[in-house]
């Protein structure tokens, strides 16, 4: 009897940013594929519950912050009350791992990386080979070994790898809605600008460079330019507006990662340092222009057909 027969619940330990959350898409797509009748519930931080808002390749999204000793007990309480049968742990790091084994889950697997090979029953291998791909396929390949382990066949394709994230046209109207409000002419082709990255101030073009391109697009007279972020890039998005000669809209940390995603989708063009809009954009059907600064684009690059990229010399960045 195959084994995905009495597995039923599934505890998906997602990743922690907005981009890497993005690029385990294919992967969680191909996992109800292994266990198409199983109940699979995604854990993720509680920002990045509007990233699955309309995702129909899990059950359920499950928010729980982990950042202190009482928020961490708490979740354990409430993942073994959920009595899941397997947790498929996505990120590499022993937290993740620790806090299934806590909660009693019988069957966790996942790369034995961060000193955890102890706490997975299954421990899948991480081949040399697989840290040359795209990172995309770094998941893939975790989900393949499981599906070939526990479900005795092949049911993982490698055939579509592309990230894809679906946006209703309520939620569109509801995004143009809000642009309209804060006075974006909504009617022009609309440009978002991501001048931040939250992680990292070198992955950050200059913002008077961010600026001179803004003020090109808005003199053209058919494009309105909307500047986007977290809250902690707020600042960033002040400078460019301050070098710039024309005024652009800022909307950076007024929306939450789920309004980010359908204003996105509406966008005519994306233009982004290298972080979570990035990836976003694309996965939602819109063009976007990446500005890489020290990362290496090969393994983390948004993984779909309208993107364009470049890497930016030392004196650039």
């Amino acid at each position: 009897m195959s084994r995905t027969t009495v597995i039923e619940r599934i505890l998906i330990r997602g990743v922690n940013w907005v981009g890497d959350s993005i690029m385990t898409i294919p992967a969680l797509r191909q996992l109800r594929r292994v266990f198409p009748h199983a109940h699979l519930t995604l854990l993720v931080r509680p920002p990045l519950v509007g990233l699955f808002r309309e995702a129909d390749f899990v059950d359920e999204v499950l928010a729980l912050e982990l950042r202190s000793a009482r928020e961490y007990w708490r979740a354990v309480a409430v993942l073994r009350a959920r009595r899941y049968d397997l947790a498929v742990l996505l990120p590499n790091a022993f937290g993740a791992a620790l806090l299934t084994f806590a909660a009693g889950i019988p069957i966790r697997v996942g790369y034995p990386t961060d000193g955890r090979a102890w706490l997975l029953t299954h421990r899948i291998p991480l081949r040399p080979q697989w840290r040359r791909e795209h990172q995309v396929y770094f998941y893939l390949h975790l989900i393949a070994e499981l599906g070939h382990r526990l479900g005795g066949m092949e049911r993982v394709s490698f055939a579509d790898p592309i990230p894809r994230l679906t946006v209703s046209e309520e939620r569109k109207r509801e995004a143009l809605a809000f642009l309209a409000e804060r006075g974006v002419d909504v009617s022009r082709k609309i440009v978002v600008v991501n001048p931040g990255a939250v992680n990292s101030r070198a992955k950050q073009w200059l913002p008077e460079r961010f600026a001179a391109v803004s003020d090109a697009l808005l003199e053209r007279g058919d494009t309105s330019v909307v500047l986007i972020g977290t809250p902690a890039e707020r600042a960033t998005s002040e400078t460019v507006r301050r070098h710039m000669r024309h005024a652009p809209i800022v909307v950076t940390g007024e929306t939450s990662v789920e309004l980010m995603v359908a204003i996105l989708s509406c966008a005519h063009l994306v233009i982004s340092n290298d972080t979570g809009a990035a990836h976003v954009a694309p996965a939602v059907g819109t063009p976007v222009l990446v500005l890489f600064g020290p990362t290496e684009d090969f393994a983390t690059r948004p993984f779909s057909d309208p993107v364009s990229y470049t890497h930016l010399r030392a004196h650039e960045t």
